[in-house]
């Protein structure tokens, strides 16, 4: 089946993006991190099959775009608003990441796209309740606005919006919150940019503790 990978993302501002890992990094470390992982997201979803490679972008393209991708602006007030514009401006079948797991694999979004063959959605539930990936094969905006985003209960409340429907889930990854979640998932990816970012961020905070 032919679909579109398509990415949520901000553009890696010092104070806009990553808030919650400062501290103990600074706003300046927190955007370095997010564009690494922004970086390694975007060059995973160009590496896996997909009819087109989108990224929904809050803010400007930086040099951490590659080429091959497509950028389009989010539109909407809340995460759900922009999701659910995200998806209906791509059209058609569509499997949604965010930028705040650069564990992904394009072996984990190439299974999600032949899913959404037989499947109706494709769900990857995220270690805080959320959720990590979503696919749709007919996207309708109702299955996404107004679910409650970013907290505990996000991946079940969205799983009641994908009632009725022929949903395969997928193995259940940590995504990037806090310092602690970027250490764990640095040592899930070391040969990231990220993991890169997240040691000279940890470098820094203690060598400025001694």
């Amino acid at each position: 089946m032919s679909f579109t990978l398509l990415v949520i993302a901000k553009e890696p501002v010092p104070g806009r993006v990553k808030t919650r890992l400062s501290p103990p990094y600074t706003s300046g470390q927190a955007a370095l991190i997010a564009e690494a992982a922004l970086a390694d997201t975007l060059d995973t979803v160009v590496a896996a099959p997909a009819a087109r490679h989108v990224v929904a972008l809050e803010g400007r393209p930086g040099t951490w775009l590659p080429r091959g991708v497509e950028v389009i602006a989010q539109r909407g007030a809340g995460l759900d608003e922009r999701l659910a514009n995200a998806f209906a401006d791509v059209g058609g079948p569509a499997v949604l990441i965010g930028m705040d797991t650069p564990q992904v694999t394009p072996g984990m979004l190439a299974d999600a796209g032949r899913r959404l063959s037989d499947c109706d959605a494709v769900y990857g539930p995220a270690a805080d309740g959320g959720f990590w990936l979503l696919g749709l094969r007919d996207p309708d905006p109702r299955r996404l606005r107004g679910v409650p985003m970013s907290r505990p209960d996000t991946g079940a409340r969205q799983l009641e919006r994908l009632a009725g429907l022929r949903v395969a889930t997928l193995g259940t990854l940590r995504d990037v919150d806090t310092a602690g979640d970027a250490v764990r998932v640095a040592a899930q990816a070391p040969g990231t940019r990220f993991a890169a970012a997240v040691r000279a961020a940890e470098h820094a905070v203690h060598a400025g503790a001694r």
